[in-house]
């Protein structure tokens, strides 16, 4: 699909990767504040490579990053901390499904999807030289919503297999 595709495409985009989480967000944040919850939400580190991706999944995912940064300012003094987590690629279906991301890719590219998955690491950079793995992410979510992360406020953290080189 061409980078700049129809309206709907845009709007998808944006629904999915954007406007759900001020959705549920918005409607979290009474109980949220009440508890002095927690949010953390799953952006990618597309956000800070805009040129890594289709321009209307990588422009909502940097506005989510924004989003968790403000919402950390407005918020974190009443107690709602917030976070995000930017991964790379993470072996699941979006990447290795036949019908996935990652095939339409490897067709566009003229290639199998399991030579996709086993050069995109290089392509990308990664220094760990492999995906990342669902419950890398998990752990992460994990220590994020408890106690010992009591003042990570406002912080987006890079889990890319060291994809992203900026400091």
């Amino acid at each position: 699909m061409r980078p700049l595709s129809g309206e709907e495409h845009w709007r998808q985009a944006w629904d999915l990767n954007f406007l759900s989480a001020v959705r549920a967000t918005r409607a979290a944040m009474p109980s949220l504040l009440r508890r002095r919850g927690s949010v953390i939400n799953i952006s990618s580190n597309s956000a800070r490579t805009p040129h890594a991706g289709p321009i209307p999944y990588t422009t909502a995912k940097a506005a989510l990053t924004a989003f968790g940064k403000a919402l950390a300012e407005e918020f974190g003094r009443q107690g709602v901390r917030v976070n995000t987590i930017s991964p790379g690629p993470v072996r699941t279906s979006l990447w290795e499904s036949e019908n996935g991301y990652g095939a339409a890719l490897a067709a566009s590219m003229g290639l199998e999807l399991d030579q996709l998955i086993e050069q995109l690491p290089g392509w990308m950079g990664m220094s760990t030289g492999r995906l990342i793995e669902p419950g890398e992410v998990a752990a992460l979510v994990t220590y994020l919503a408890s106690p010992n992360a009591a003042s990570v406020v406002g912080a987006d953290h890079l889990i890319d297999g060291g994809a992203v080189k900026t400091v």
